[in-house]
C-alpha cells in the first residue's frame, strides 16, 4: 500500500495521487464558496469542480472566485452532470459531493485514506444528523424505504444509498456507464458498484441542516417515483431470472389453481364443462411459462454483460491502483 500519511487534517500520498472534488451545483450561491474553501483545505492538492447547471444565481461566479475550476452542463438534473463529469474529469480519486454545504469536509481526508488502505473502489458517508430539521419527514421515509428495497433487490448493505458524499476510484468511475437523468444517480451507481462486485465501505459522516434561505432542489413524490421505477428496471436488467421468475411463479400458480377443478371433474366425469376457466388456465400456465423462457434467456445476456463490464473496469489502471498493487507484492514478499 502506499504511505498515506496525515498532518493538520491534510492527506499526501507518496505516489502524489490526482485528487478530483466534484461538486455538482445549481442555485447554491449561499453555500458554494465554504464548500470549496472547506474541501481545498482539508485536501491539500487536491483540484475542486464545480459543474454549474443552469442557475439563475451567481453559483458560477463565487465558485471561481473561491478557488474551483467552473464548468457548466446545460441539460438539467444531477444525473446529467455527473454523467459529465465523470467523462470530463481525468483524476485518481474523486471525491463526489452536494455544493449545498450539508457534508463536512473535514470527514475527507479519512474517507480517502480509506480507500487507499483497504483498497476499496467507493467510500460512501453514511449521513448521521444532530439536527432534527436536516431532513424532511418525507425524505426520511423515503430514504429508510429504498435502503430496505435495495437491501432486498441488490443484497446492498448501505444504509444510506442516497448520500452524495462518496469517494471513489479511477476505474470504478470510468466504468460507470451511467444513464441516469436526476437524483436517481447514487442509487444507480450503487446498483452498478454491487452488480460488479466492486469492493466498497461505508463511514458515518456528519449532516448539517441547509442554510434557512437555501431550498432543497429533490422533490420527494416526483423524484421518490422515478427512483422506484428506475430500481425495478436495474433489478430486471441486472436479475432477469429473479425479475421474470416471480412472474412465472404468480401466473403459474394462478393458472393452477384455477385448473384444478375442471381437471377434478374431468377424472370424475370425463367431461370440461367450464370450457371458459379452462382456456384461462391453458393462457395462463402459457405464458407463466413464456417468462419462464424469457428470464432463462435474458440471464445468460446480463450474465456476458456483467462481464463486460467488469472487464472494462479492470481495464482502467491509474497510479493509485498501480501504487497499491506495488506495495501489496511488496508487502506479501516481506511477509513471505
Amino acid at each position: 500500500m502506499p504511505n498515506v500519511s496525515q498532518w493538520n487534517g491534510d492527506v499526501q500520498v507518496d505516489s502524489q495521487p490526482r485528487v478530483a472534488v466534484l461538486v455538482p451545483c445549481r442555485n447554491e450561491a449561499k453555500s458554494v464558496a465554504r464548500v470549496v474553501q472547506d474541501f481545498r483545505t482539508a485536501l491539500s492538492g487536491c483540484t475542486v469542480y464545480v459543474y454549474d447547471n443552469n442557475s439563475t444565481d451567481d453559483t458560477a461566479e463565487i465558485a471561481r472566485t473561491a478557488g474551483a475550476v467552473v464548468r457548466s452542463e446545460p441539460l438539467p438534473g444531477k444525473g446529467n452532470v455527473v454523467r459529465r463529469m465523470f467523462a470530463d474529469i481525468e483524476a485518481d480519486v474523486y471525491l463526489m459531493v452536494d455544493g449545498d454545504g450539508t457534508y463536512e469536509a473535514e470527514a475527507a481526508p479519512a474517507m480517502v485514506r480509506m480507500l487507499f488502505d483497504q483498497s476499496l473502489d467507493m467510500v460512501v458517508g453514511n449521513r448521521v444528523s444532530e439536527v432534527d430539521d436536516a431532513y424532511r419527514r418525507g425524505h426520511v421515509l423515503g430514504n429508510k424505504f429504498f435502503n430496505w428495497l435495495h437491501q432486498f433487490l441488490f443484497g446492498s448493505s448501505f444504509h444510506d444509498v442516497f448520500s452524495g458524499y462518496r469517494a471513489m476510484s479511477r476505474r470504478l468511475v470510468k466504468s460507470f456507464p451511467t444513464m441516469a437523468r436526476g437524483f436517481e444517480i447514487e442509487a444507480e451507481l450503487t446498483a452498478h458498484a454491487l452488480d460488479i462486485r466492486a469492493p466498497c465501505a461505508e463511514v458515518p459522516t456528519r449532516y448539517m441542516a441547509r442554510a434557512d434561505d437555501s431550498e432543497s432542489k429533490l422533490r420527494t413524490y416526483r423524484d421518490g417515483g422515478r427512483i422506484l421505477v428506475r430500481s425495478l428496471l436495474w433489478y430486471k436488467e441486472m436479475q432477469p431470472a429473479r425479475f421474470f421468475g416471480a412472474f412465472f411463479a404468480v401466473f403459474a400458480v394462478t393458472g393452477l389453481v384455477l385448473a384444478i377443478p375442471v381437471i377434478d371433474e374431468f377424472a370424475r366425469t370425463g367431461q370440461v364443462p367450464r370450457f371458459p376457466t379452462a382456456i384461462l388456465a391453458a393462457s395462463l400456465e402459457m405464458v407463466a411459462f413464456l417468462f419462464l423462457a424469457a428470464g432463462v434467456i435474458l440471464d445468460s445476456i446480463a450474465r456476458r454483460h456483467r462481464e463486460v463490464k467488469r472487464l472494462h473496469y479492470l481495464r482502467y489502471v491509474g497510479p493509485m491502483e498501480r501504487a497499491l498493487g506495488a506495495n501489496r507484492s511488496q508487502s506479501e514478499m516481506q511477509a513471505g
